[in-house]
């Protein structure tokens, strides 16, 4: 009878995660829309408006900046509340975000960007958490996975309603899937949170944690590659509309190709990793990550563009989960006590880069011009990665 009962008690816990990592996976495709939609909507809304390359990359800069005070607010909602809060709270406001997206004036529509952005800072470190408690890293690679499904459908969606003057119906369905995960989540079987670490343990974790010097450099890394990341998939259909003159379908859907290049390189890391090893890997990513940019800046024609785009974002795939695999190896325990820093960080250059590379294009009146703030970006980290490696870390 006992025997049964625990075998009982471990198929239920089993049959809950599925569940869970079912619902953290559904949200996260979500979530790949409106962290991305801001590109492809990007030509439409500087016509609309008759934006600079420095007013449109504002966009940008709301969108990041608002993800970046949610980190901090759902940091606190975790340690106080657990992971529920930040999921509830953080698809609602994803939800009417999208709602107002479509608006006639500049102002509400960056309202309406800020309002997802900082349901993306809510819903992304709880969701990476509790899918890491839920099955590990390979909960957490196949969460990432769903999130480029997202990122990877939005672009040919936009594009479609854009076609069919139905962009109100797209976000406003979007909306109504993000308002009924944040239902979902309110009876979702969630991990508890964690205890405090014991008294000993922080001690013996803190003596363990790198010295403030390499955190300052980790965290660097970590801001250099999602501004890198958002500042490349960010400016690619208004890059494509330029090369080709005027908006068409293709110029729209340019962003697919950068996700989708993201989505298929996470793919193949799950297979490849464990055979190459991280630092051979990383060192391909960088070299591809420059390809790509380096063709972006140089193209003449829409599909050459588009040829650069998808190498970029093939060698961008694979950088940030190897820099959250390195991170928690580093940091051990503490990995979890330091995450507010390094989401953070990361969130602040979504927010400083691509408005960045509008800046630049608009003091060069060139976006091939402003492209070289990425590809600074990736060159950056490429030196970082370096001295870490100096500085006798272990790259996994």
């Amino acid at each position: 009878m006992m025997a049964s009962s625990a075998t009982a008690s471990v198929t239920d816990a089993k049959r809950k995660h599925v569940g869970l990592v079912a619902l953290l996976s559904a949200g996260f495709i979500l979530t790949g829309f409106p962290t991305i939609i801001a590109g492809p909507i990007l030509p439409t809304f500087i016509s609309r408006w008759n934006l600079t390359d420095s007013q449109a990359g504002l966009f940008f800069t709301v969108q990041f900046a608002a993800s970046l005070a949610a980190v901090w607010i759902t940091t606190g909602l975790t340690a106080w509340r657990g992971y529920r809060p930040g999921l509830v709270i953080g698809y609602v406001l994803t939800g009417v975000g999208l709602a107002l997206l479509n608006a006639q004036t500049h102002g509400v529509a960056l309202v309406a960007v800020a309002l997802y952005g900082m349901g993306y800072g809510l819903v992304v470190p709880p969701t990476n958490l509790a899918g890491a408690e839920a099955g590990g890293a390979g909960v957490v690679s196949l969460l990432n996975f769903a999130w480029g499904i997202g990122a990877v459908a939005c672009a040919p969606l936009l594009s479609v309603s854009l076609r069919h003057h139905s962009l109100t119906t797209f976000l406003w369905t979007l909306a109504a899937a993000a308002i009924a995960l944040a239902v979902a989540f309110v009876f979702a079987a969630l991990p508890e949170r964690h205890r405090d670490l014991s008294a000993s343990a922080k001690s013996s974790s803190n003596s363990s944690i790198p010295s403030v010097r390499i955190t300052v450099i980790v965290a660097a890394i970590f801001f250099l590659y999602v501004g890198s990341e958002a500042g490349i998939g960010g400016w690619a259909a208004e890059d494509a509309k330029r090369l080709a003159g005027h908006a068409t379908e293709l110029t729209t859907m340019s962003p697919l190709f950068f996700y989708a290049g993201l989505m298929v390189g996470r793919g193949l890391a799950s297979l490849l990793l464990p055979r190459v090893g991280s630092f051979r890997f990383i060192v391909t990513a960088f070299v591809l990550s420059i390809l790509g940019i380096a063709v972006i800046i140089t193209a003449r024609s829409t599909h050459v563009a588009i040829a650069g785009f998808a190498i970029a974002g093939l060698g961008c795939a694979t950088i940030y989960p190897i820099y959250i695999s390195w991170f928690s190896h580093w940091y051990g325990p503490a990995a979890r006590r330091l995450g507010g820093v390094v989401f953070s960080m990361a969130s602040l250059g979504g927010s400083a880069m691509p408005w960045l590379v509008g800046f630049v294009s608009t003091r060069a009146n060139s976006l091939p011009i402003g492209f070289l703030v990425p590809l600074a970006g990736i060159l950056v980290m490429a030196g970082c990665v370096a001295v870490l490696r100096k500085r006798g870390l272990q790259m996994l």
